[in-house]
């Protein structure tokens, strides 16, 4: 854990603590004694020092992900903006595929529409038109969002820090082009062993995920790491997120889109590597 250097010593030891977190598989107390609980600068610098080291262990990122897109969940913890983390390759799981058995501390699982890039997202105005014209494809999206803090007792501070609480994500098929898919209109139904278990729609992203990402493409660009092609950006919840326990199999159905499913190991012997 000394490898974090001193810098703002209240970022570094915030850092620390979620990096002790994730090695001992424990929750630890909220970061927000450290960084406060709406400190913007301060919680990215945590989540900028964590992803350093992780690029510098070998990491390799895939994308984004966009949280805090609900406007309910928003007055929740008190903030009026969405906030996102870093995906990195090692937390992507296959379509159908087996989460990690005995990874996770509290998974969560939400349905999303996911937007693959065809062109950076690096200059120019940013504006609709080119939001729109850089998405490649969509598909549909499962992300397992994960808590390193103990009982998901979060402020925007904690879960930024904690990139965006984020954990694993799930990308499924057939890709549509935007000429054929209307993200907005999209209805979206998660189950849990057959059984309906979150609904909503994409204007319960921020409106319509295409302004999501568009908010996520101007805030990259600001932070100085814009979006590139061949990312992926999870945009942001459709419907309610919900907890996951062992054994458990959950199947999103995005209309337009189609399904994807994760599953949960009943036994640390049938979990895969992500």
């Amino acid at each position: 854990m000394n490898e974090i250097p001193p810098g703002d010593e209240a970022v570094a030891e915030a850092a620390r603590r979620l990096l002790r977190a994730a090695a001992d598989r424990v929750p630890c107390p909220p970061v927000r004694d450290l960084i406060g609980r709406d400190d913007v600068k301060a919680a990215y610098a945590v989540q900028e020092l964590l992803t350093a080291r992780r690029l510098a262990a070998g990491g390799r990122v895939t994308g984004r992900k966009i949280g805090l897109t609900s406007p309910s969940v928003q007055r929740q913890l008190g903030v009026h903006q969405p906030d996102f983390g870093v995906l990195f390759a090692d937390m992507s799981v296959e379509d159908g595929g087996a989460v990690p058995a005995g990874e996770l501390l509290q998974p969560k699982v939400e349905a999303e529409i996911a937007f693959v890039l065809g062109a950076d997202l690096a200059e120019g105005p940013l504006d609709e038109a080119q939001i729109r014209g850089a998405v490649a494809h969509a598909v549909p999206a499962l992300e397992i969002v994960d808590s390193r803090i103990a009982g998901w007792d979060i402020s925007f501070g904690d879960t930024v820090a904690d990139n965006g609480s984020s954990a694993l994500y799930v990308l499924g098929a057939p890709a549509r082009p935007l000429s054929e898919f209307e993200p907005v209109e999209a209805e979206m139904v998660l189950e849990r062993h057959g059984e309906t278990v979150s609904s909503g729609d994409g204007a319960a992203c921020l409106g319509d995920p295409l302004l999501a990402l568009g908010w996520l493409a101007r805030t990259a660009r600001e932070f100085g790491d814009p979006l590139r092609a061949g990312q992926v950006v999870l945009s942001g919840a459709l419907g309610p997120m919900v907890p996951a326990a062992a054994g458990d199999v959950f199947t999103a159905t995005i209309s337009g889109l189609g399904p994807v499913s994760v599953r949960f190991p009943a036994s640390a012997d049938e979990g895969v590597s992500a």
